[in-house]
């Protein structure tokens, strides 16, 4: 693997952050909620662009506070971020020359997020990435997406580009810093020599910076001109997947949203993003996990309790997905239901949530998450178990077990010492 994919092979977990002038609406227009997710209410409610530019005019996030999102992010045991810096309405969320259509010419407030947030990830040694949306541009006549304004068979759609988002992609990578991840979605029209243009001039610019694959064109990863695989939203797979993958996944539960939804106020429990997390790493998966802020610069209370849980859990077992492998079965996960498809069209699972492993040389993490009755049986272990202990142990007391060639048999206290994910190391003897 080269060099440049180790931190992300080693990071597993990171914090994805959608927001800008659709956090405004937050999912209401006259009076009258969104039935799609916040940031694409543009799109479902067919708003001129005239009309929804101004609500630049009411964009003050006054508790906004780069310092406390990167502490949280820390706190959370995530190790890099990635801000959106041009959703599909277009606007940009930082300081653009390019265009005025920003949060600092375009807002009263006058701030450059993404500035802020860089400097305060170099503060706390985080990784930052940059999210861009390439090719759909809802206020730009020449941009994709936009047919209720713009009349799709005059668009120069070549044109865009070249006045605006291959220069705020140059702005991007040159006025901030290091670059870990740039984050490219939605690729209409974007053939491979579109896609060249950006990935020549990231290449050049910030040669050790990852792209993801929504960059577009033919898909190879990694490749000439992606580096790795992202994932459908919030789509995790059934099994294990090779190569460079990220999932990104939003805590919003009940209709996806991305951006803040004053409507949509359940959110993932601890557990469950304990879950994902590791169900993701043991396919040998990244997860990038997303928070939509308030208008007003504020992460809902419920999601930093959720992070805060999955942070704490982290500083005890972070060995099991820091720079983990994936398991070394994958019978664990469940099995396919012959006939049926799930909604993506891929064939429908019977997936198992009682157990998920990841490996590292020499050591093999059980994740309990369905606690047994005193006796864990496992199955398919090609090496000697030398020996057994709670990875939240730091005495490492032993476990007793038994071993008779591939089976295992593994006593456990009638509790489980942690209520969401119980993580038994095994150490192994080499083969």
């Amino acid at each position: 693997m080269p060099d440049k994919f180790k931190w992300f092979e080693e990071a597993k977990f990171g914090f994805f952050i959608h927001w800008g002038l659709f956090s405004i609406p937050a999912s209401m227009w006259n009076g009258v909620p969104a039935s799609r997710t916040s940031e694409y209410i543009m799109m479902e409610k067919k708003i001129p662009a005239r009309i929804y530019e101004k609500l630049g005019c009411h964009f003050h996030p006054f508790q906004f506070d780069a310092e406390r999102w990167v502490q949280m992010a820390e706190d959370a045991g995530m190790k890099y971020i990635v801000f959106v810096s041009k959703h599909h309405d277009g606007f940009a969320m930082y300081h653009s020359k390019v265009s005025p259509y920003n949060v600092v010419d375009a807002t009263p407030w006058k701030r450059d997020p993404l500035k802020e947030l860089a400097e305060a990830c170099r503060r706390h040694n985080m990784r930052i990435g940059v999210y861009y949306s390439q090719a759909v541009d809802w206020h730009h006549p020449d941009g994709a997406g936009n047919t209720w304004d713009f009349d799709e068979k005059k668009k120069d759609f070549d044109k865009y580009l070249r006045e605006k988002a291959l220069p705020q992609v140059r702005e991007l990578l040159t006025n901030y810093g290091p670059i870990s991840t740039f984050w490219f979605d939605w690729p209409m029209w974007m053939n491979e020599e579109r896609c060249k243009l950006f990935s020549d001039m990231a290449r050049s610019l910030q040669p050790e910076m990852l792209i993801n694959s929504r960059l577009g064109g033919k898909i190879v990863w990694p490749g000439p001109t992606v580096d790795y695989r992202s994932m459908g939203d919030d789509e995790i797979p059934n099994a294990k997947v090779p190569g460079i993958w990220e999932t990104a996944g939003t805590m919003n539960t009940s209709n996806g949203t991305w951006g803040y939804n004053q409507y949509d106020q359940e959110w993932k429990s601890l557990s469950t993003v304990t879950f994902n997390l590791v169900d993701i790493v043991s396919k040998g998966g990244v997860y990038l996990l997303n928070a939509g802020p308030t208008s007003d610069g504020v992460i809902p209370k419920p999601i930093q309790e959720a992070f805060l849980g999955v942070g704490k859990w982290l500083k005890i077992n972070g060995e099991s997905i820091y720079g983990a492998g994936p398991t070394p079965f994958g019978n664990e996960f469940g099995s396919e239901i012959p006939g049926k498809k799930d909604r993506r069209g891929n064939p429908a699972y019977d997936v198992k949530k009682e157990l998920r492993f990841t490996a590292k040389p020499g050591k093999l993490f059980v994740h309990i998450f369905n606690w047994p009755n005193g006796t864990l049986e496992l199955t398919g272990l090609k090496n000697e178990v030398m020996s057994a202990y709670f990875l939240a142990d730091p005495d490492k007391k032993p476990l007793a077990f038994s071993q008779i060639g591939e089976k295992l048999n593994l006593a456990l206290p009638q509790q489980a010492p942690d209520p969401v994910d119980t993580v038994v190391c095994l150490e192994l003897k080499d083969s």
